[in-house]
């Protein structure tokens, strides 16, 4: 850190930007964790005061205050544990996700805007800023895929654990006979890939389509061609982008997602090459869903790699996942 510090009152410090706002985000970084441990000494030595305290006094009103306390540290410390678990390459970045609706219509698109809704709802909580890529809405509800961009530390560290397929079980709603449904949305998780990270896109390969951007977003939406759509001719990837004003400014943003799902797809291919030498060969399919969630007939969440279970789906779906992230973290940890 003293390093690091040395770098910013460097006289030259500021000639490359770029080069200098990575320097202070991983100084910040490094101070955050810094401050944090000292956070938790200080905690824990106020704690065994007021424990003496409470032996010599012995008043009930002090007792509840050091529970309290002692409850607080515990939180604080398991929250602390977690964050030694997040040591990807990639883990302290922003996250990419991508949604997309499975066979079923209106019923699967519905899911894909509930689960946008769940993911946007935990971002919030833990004070990330959440940002709509691209969106593309059901004909008559839901959403049939989205692309959104988490901003915060760690985001795609906890969020990694959501990639592979959700199942939903319920009565539709949009069924007159009242029938019970089971719904397939698929989620794809990267990380926001920085630009000193080479991706080899040779722009020959790449088909750039410009459309008009559909859906509520102001007087400039649907009067001009500032949508972008780019393809990946060679993997057939795409990325598209319509949330900006400005072309420009959309196709930026679609050629940092097309290069965070390159990356990503890049990263599978040797994983699937590692997993070969190791002699173990794990199959993704759509019907191998990672989690389900049952509102009939009865309620609760499962996930199939943890065999974690929360019985109250409606919380779940409100966005408190932590209980599932959590134990993935600690599952992969093993």
């Amino acid at each position: 850190m003293d390093q690091l510090e040395r770098k910013t009152v460097a006289s030259d410090f500021w000639d490359d930007q770029e080069s200098a706002q990575k320097v202070l985000r991983k100084l910040n970084s490094l101070r955050s964790k810094l401050d944090n441990f000292m956070a938790l000494e200080k905690m824990y030595d106020d704690l065994k005061a007021l424990t003496e305290l409470c032996i010599e006094v012995n008043d009930a009103d002090l007792e509840q205050e050091l529970l309290g306390e002692t409850k607080d540290l515990k939180k604080r410390l398991e929250k602390t544990k977690l964050e030694t678990l997040l040591l990807g390459k990639h883990d302290s970045k922003n996250a990419i996700l991508a949604l997309h609706a499975g066979a079923g219509g209106t019923e699967a698109q519905d899911w894909v805007g509930m689960l946008l809704r769940m993911y946007t709802r935990w971002a919030e909580g833990k004070g990330y800023s959440v940002n709509t890529l691209d969106i593309l809405h059901g004909d008559e509800a839901g959403v049939k895929s989205a692309t959104i961009l988490v901003e915060g530390s760690n985001a795609y560290g906890y969020l990694k654990s959501e990639k592979g397929v959700h199942r939903l079980v319920r009565i539709s709603p949009f069924d007159a006979a009242g029938r019970r449904h089971t719904s397939f949305a698929s989620v794809d998780v990267m990380p926001e890939i920085d630009d000193d990270i080479e991706v080899d896109i040779k722009q020959e390969e790449l088909r750039i389509d410009t459309f008009r951007s559909g859906g509520a977003g102001g007087q400039h939406v649907n009067k001009t061609d500032s949508a972008v759509r780019i393809t990946h001719i060679p993997t057939g990837t795409v990325a598209s982008c319509q949330n900006e004003r400005s072309q420009q400014s959309n196709r930026n943003t679609a050629m940092k997602i097309l290069r965070a799902k390159l990356y990503d797809i890049y990263q599978e291919e040797q994983q699937k090459e590692l997993d070969k030498i190791r002699g173990t060969q794990k199959e993704i399919a759509w019907g191998s869903q990672i989690r389900s969630y049952v509102f009939h007939p009865y309620s609760l969440v499962k996930d199939h790699r943890t065999n974690v279970e929360i019985g109250n789906v409606h919380a779940v779906m409100d966005g408190e996942l932590d209980e599932f992230v959590n134990a993935y973290l600690k599952f992969m940890a093993k």
